[in-house]
């Protein structure tokens, strides 16, 4: 996978997404490395971003390589009206791959046409976020100790929510039952249930939260993105959808884990924090190991 970038999570065919996995338990268990010595990795974020932008600075830092970049567009040409395609060129000359996150569709793809070396997408508007995706499939496998034949729920914004978009996508490889909870305003868009009946993939449609829990493995829980919508008002009717307590857990299977991409607003109460179900900072700590692995490939350090 040297010099290939990471746009979509369907740029891994099933034994490469296994690789990853794979290269992130071994990272995980040793997380000190040389292998990106004398390399520079450009993170450029044109949108907001904690986890996703510093455990990818992280990751380059543990694999021994240095981090030039931004983390707000207003800072740099771009404020001046400096193109996407300007910068890319320009910036893809100082580094040896890029990580970009930026609020438009498609921008990822194009970045990936316009540079000189790979580009991994950290998120490109409601479309993909397939770094993302991989942490979760890692953090589903070391705690269902399998990918198969899984029963997973989506909850929350599914209309904006690039992660279970991406996650949905990858998921596909692997047998999944999927139930999609949502407000009507919010719901899976019909692209990707398309892509689940074509691929033959189980799904169901849901509003209830609590009809689907004892029945999962994977809560997978998502924040209604208010940068999303333009009318405040429509924010305001579906921020509080979906609320998780602990108190709802109590019928759950032993092995049910709650995931979320966070930041969270109000969807899981902190009560639930210190269940043993409760999974999504051990998430975000997967994040780090994960995306080391995604790095060393694109580089073919290993």
């Amino acid at each position: 996978m040297k010099n290939k970038s990471l746009v979509s999570i369907t740029d891994y065919n099933r034994d490469e997404i296994l690789r990853i996995l794979e290269l992130a338990a071994y990272f995980e268990a040793n997380p000190v490395q040389t292998l990106l010595q004398g390399k520079v990795v450009a993170t450029l974020f044109f949108e907001p971003s904690t986890r996703t932008r510093l455990s990818f600075e992280t990751a380059i830092n543990r694999l021994g390589g240095r981090v030039i970049g931004f983390s707000d567009a207003n800072s740099t040409s771009a404020s001046k009206g400096e193109t996407l395609k300007d910068t890319i060129r320009i910036v893809s000359s100082y580094a040896d791959l890029v990580v970009m996150r930026h609020p438009l569709e498609g921008s990822a793809k194009f970045a990936s046409e316009q540079s000189r070396v790979p580009v991994i997408n950290a998120g490109d508007g409601a479309n993909q976020h397939p770094s993302q995706t991989l942490l979760d499939l890692y953090s589903i496998q070391k705690t269902q100790k399998t990918l198969d034949n899984l029963t997973i729920s989506m909850v929350g914004d599914l209309k904006y929510g690039r992660t279970v978009h991406s996650l949905l996508m990858a998921m596909g490889h692997f047998n999944p039952t999927f139930n999609f909870i949502a407000p009507d305003e919010l719901k899976m868009p019909n692209e990707y249930k398309r892509f689940c009946t074509k691929n033959k993939i189980k799904f169901t449609e849901k509003s209830d939260l609590n009809s689907v829990i004892d029945q999962s493995d994977i809560l997978y829980m998502t924040r209604v993105q208010r940068e999303r919508f333009q009318d405040p008002i429509e924010y305001e009717k579906v921020k509080n959808a979906y609320i998780l307590r602990l108190s709802m857990l109590s019928n759950a299977r032993p092995n049910l884990r709650v995931l979320h991409p966070l930041p969270r607003v109000n969807e899981i109460n902190i009560d639930v924090d210190d269940s043993p179900m409760a999974y999504y900072f051990e998430q975000a700590e997967n994040g780090v190991y994960t995306r080391m692995a995604i790095i060393a490939s694109a580089l073919g350090v290993i």
